[in-house]
C-alpha cells in the first residue's frame, strides 16, 4: 500500500514527469563539437510521505566520439586525464553510455507510474544541450527524456537560498560539499540530486505544493 502511495504522489508531482539529475564533463562548451568525457545520472524516488530521494546512481566514462574537440583547458578544470589506463579500461562509446543510462531510466519511470523522464541538471541548459547532441549523433530513437524541459537547480537554487554556484548552495542547504571532489560527473549529480530534493522537499513542508493543489481544486469547482 504504502509503495502505492508512494507511486502516485509521484506521477502527480512534477505532471506525470519523473525528474532524473544529470551531469556530463566535457572537453568544452561546444555541445556539437566537444566530446562528452563523463556521464551520470541519479534517478529519484519518493517515499509515502510525498519526500522526494536520491535513489540510484548510473556513472560511466566515454570515449570521445570520432572528430571530437577537447580543449586543454577544459581537461585541467575536470582533471580528467585521458591517458589514465583504469580510463582507458571501462570507457564506453557515447551509444554505449547512452543505453546504459536510458534503460534504467525507462524503468523509473514505468515503476513511478510516470510518461517521461525530465532532466534535472544544475545550469541544466549545458547538460541538455549535451543529452541531445549525442542522442541525435547516436541515432538514438527512443529518448526518455522530455526533448527541452528541465529543471535548473542553479535557478531554483538562487530562488530559494541565495545561492547560484554547487558548492555554496549544497552549503546553505546543510548538505556537505567536498571541492576536492567536485567536477567528476559522479560527484555532482549525486550533491544536485540531494540538493534538488531538498529544496523540492523544503517547499513541501512549507505547504507549497499542497496549497497550491487545494487552490486548483477550488478554481476546478
Amino acid at each position: 500500500m504504502s509503495e502505492a502511495i508512494a507511486r502516485d504522489l509521484m506521477a502527480q508531482r512534477f505532471r506525470s514527469f519523473l525528474p532524473v539529475v544529470v551531469d556530463l564533463e566535457t572537453g568544452g562548451f561546444d555541445s556539437q563539437r566537444d566530446a562528452i568525457l563523463e556521464i551520470a545520472a541519479v534517478t529519484l524516488t519518493m517515499d509515502p510521505d510525498g519526500n522526494l530521494l536520491p535513489d540510484a546512481t548510473y556513472a560511466f566514462h566515454l570515449d570521445p566520439f570520432e572528430g571530437a574537440n577537447i580543449e586543454q583547458s577544459a581537461l585541467d578544470f575536470t582533471g580528467i586525464k585521458l591517458d589514465d589506463p583504469l580510463r582507458q579500461r571501462v570507457a564506453l562509446s557515447e551509444a554505449e553510455a547512452l543505453g546504459e543510462i536510458f534503460r534504467p531510466v525507462r524503468k523509473a519511470i514505468k515503476a513511478h507510474g510516470c510518461t517521461r523522464a525530465v532532466l534535472v541538471g544544475h545550469n541544466s541548459a549545458f547538460d541538455h544541450g549535451f543529452l541531445n547532441a549525442a542522442v541525435a549523433r547516436c541515432g538514438i530513437k527512443r529518448n526518455p527524456f522530455h526533448p527541452f524541459s528541465s529543471f535548473d537547480t542553479a535557478s531554483l537554487a538562487g530562488l530559494i537560498y541565495g545561492q547560484t554556484v554547487l558548492a555554496r548552495a549544497c552549503q546553505a542547504a546543510g548538505i556537505p560539499f567536498d571541492n576536492q571532489e567536485a567536477h567528476s560527473a559522479r560527484y555532482d549529480t549525486e550533491r544536485t540530486a540531494e540538493l534538488f530534493c531538498a529544496m523540492v522537499n523544503r517547499y513541501k513542508d512549507l505547504g507549497g505544493w499542497a496549497q497550491a493543489q487545494r487552490e486548483q481544486g477550488m478554481e476546478e469547482e
